[in-house]
Protein backbone atom coordinates (compact mmCIF):
# COMPACT_ATOMS: atom_id res chain seq x y z
CA UNK A 1 0.00 0.00 0.00
CA UNK A 2 1.54 3.32 -1.00
CA UNK A 3 1.18 6.47 1.07
CA UNK A 4 -1.39 7.71 -1.43
CA UNK A 5 -3.47 4.58 -0.76
CA UNK A 6 -3.56 4.94 3.01
CA UNK A 7 -7.08 4.94 4.40
CA UNK A 8 -8.46 7.84 6.38
CA UNK A 9 -7.13 7.79 9.94
CA UNK A 10 -9.10 5.48 12.16
CA UNK A 11 -9.91 5.62 15.84
CA UNK A 12 -8.62 3.56 18.74
CA UNK A 13 -6.43 0.61 17.86
CA UNK A 14 -7.23 1.14 14.18
CA UNK A 15 -5.00 4.23 14.07
CA UNK A 16 -2.19 2.23 15.70
CA UNK A 17 -2.56 -0.46 13.05
CA UNK A 18 -2.43 2.17 10.31
CA UNK A 19 0.61 3.85 11.84
CA UNK A 20 2.32 0.46 12.07
CA UNK A 21 1.63 -0.08 8.35
CA UNK A 22 3.23 3.29 7.56
CA UNK A 23 6.26 2.36 9.67
CA UNK A 24 6.59 -0.89 7.71
CA UNK A 25 6.29 1.02 4.42
CA UNK A 26 9.08 3.35 5.42
CA UNK A 27 11.43 0.58 6.51
CA UNK A 28 13.31 0.69 3.20
CA UNK A 29 12.88 4.41 2.55
CA UNK A 30 15.82 6.78 2.29
CA UNK A 31 16.96 7.51 5.88
CA UNK A 32 17.73 11.10 4.87
CA UNK A 33 14.06 11.59 3.96
CA UNK A 34 12.26 9.60 6.64
CA UNK A 35 12.73 9.72 10.42
CA UNK A 36 11.24 6.23 10.63
CA UNK A 37 13.69 4.82 8.09
CA UNK A 38 16.56 6.60 9.85
CA UNK A 39 15.54 5.16 13.20
CA UNK A 40 15.15 1.64 11.82
CA UNK A 41 18.49 1.99 10.00
CA UNK A 42 20.25 2.97 13.25
CA UNK A 43 19.02 -0.24 14.82
CA UNK A 44 17.64 -1.59 18.05
CA UNK A 45 19.92 0.28 20.50
CA UNK A 46 18.81 3.68 19.11
CA UNK A 47 15.17 2.63 18.94
CA UNK A 48 15.28 1.42 22.56
CA UNK A 49 16.97 4.66 23.61
CA UNK A 50 14.14 6.65 22.00
CA UNK A 51 11.48 4.50 23.68
CA UNK A 52 13.16 5.13 27.03
CA UNK A 53 13.43 8.87 26.40
CA UNK A 54 9.79 9.10 25.39
CA UNK A 55 8.65 7.06 28.40
CA UNK A 56 10.53 9.46 30.66
CA UNK A 57 8.95 12.44 28.90
CA UNK A 58 5.50 10.93 29.47
CA UNK A 59 6.21 10.59 33.18
CA UNK A 60 7.51 14.16 33.41
CA UNK A 61 4.49 15.46 31.51
CA UNK A 62 2.14 13.55 33.80
CA UNK A 63 3.78 14.95 36.92
CA UNK A 64 4.67 18.49 35.96
CA UNK A 65 3.21 19.59 32.65
CA UNK A 66 -0.14 20.21 31.00
CA UNK A 67 -2.67 17.64 29.91
CA UNK A 68 -1.94 18.62 26.29
CA UNK A 69 1.76 17.94 26.79
CA UNK A 70 0.90 14.53 28.27
CA UNK A 71 -1.20 13.74 25.19
CA UNK A 72 1.61 14.78 22.84
CA UNK A 73 4.28 12.83 24.72
CA UNK A 74 2.02 9.79 24.90
CA UNK A 75 1.59 9.88 21.12
CA UNK A 76 5.38 10.07 20.74
CA UNK A 77 5.82 7.09 23.04
CA UNK A 78 3.26 5.02 21.13
CA UNK A 79 4.94 5.86 17.82
CA UNK A 80 8.38 4.84 19.08
CA UNK A 81 6.95 1.69 20.65
CA UNK A 82 5.45 0.76 17.26
CA UNK A 83 8.86 1.32 15.64
CA UNK A 84 10.36 -1.02 18.24
CA UNK A 85 7.70 -3.63 17.48
CA UNK A 86 8.43 -3.34 13.77
CA UNK A 87 12.16 -3.70 14.38
CA UNK A 88 11.51 -6.87 16.40
CA UNK A 89 8.84 -8.14 13.96
CA UNK A 90 6.09 -7.94 16.57
CA UNK A 91 2.68 -7.36 15.04
CA UNK A 92 0.28 -5.10 16.97
CA UNK A 93 -2.33 -7.88 16.93
CA UNK A 94 0.05 -10.06 18.95
CA UNK A 95 0.13 -7.44 21.70
CA UNK A 96 -3.64 -6.98 21.47
CA UNK A 97 -3.99 -10.74 21.92
CA UNK A 98 -1.90 -10.64 25.11
CA UNK A 99 -4.03 -7.79 26.46
CA UNK A 100 -7.20 -9.67 25.55
CA UNK A 101 -5.96 -12.86 27.21
CA UNK A 102 -5.08 -10.95 30.37
CA UNK A 103 -8.49 -9.34 30.42
CA UNK A 104 -10.23 -12.69 30.07
CA UNK A 105 -8.03 -14.20 32.79
CA UNK A 106 -8.85 -11.29 35.11
CA UNK A 107 -12.58 -11.69 34.45
CA UNK A 108 -12.32 -15.40 35.28
CA UNK A 109 -10.43 -14.64 38.51
CA UNK A 110 -13.07 -12.08 39.52
CA UNK A 111 -15.88 -14.55 38.87
CA UNK A 112 -14.12 -17.23 40.91
CA UNK A 113 -13.53 -14.74 43.74
CA UNK A 114 -17.19 -13.72 43.77
CA UNK A 115 -18.23 -17.36 43.78
CA UNK A 116 -15.96 -18.10 46.76
CA UNK A 117 -17.21 -15.04 48.62
CA UNK A 118 -20.79 -16.11 47.98
CA UNK A 119 -20.05 -19.63 49.33
CA UNK A 120 -18.36 -18.21 52.41
CA UNK A 121 -21.30 -15.85 53.00
CA UNK A 122 -23.85 -18.70 52.87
Amino acid sequence: MSEQELPEPGQGSEILDQLYAVIEQRRDADPSESWTAKLLHKGLPKICQKVGEEATEVVVAALAESREELLEESADLLYHLLVLWAAKEVQPQEVYDVLYRRRIEMDIKKKKQKKMEKKQGS
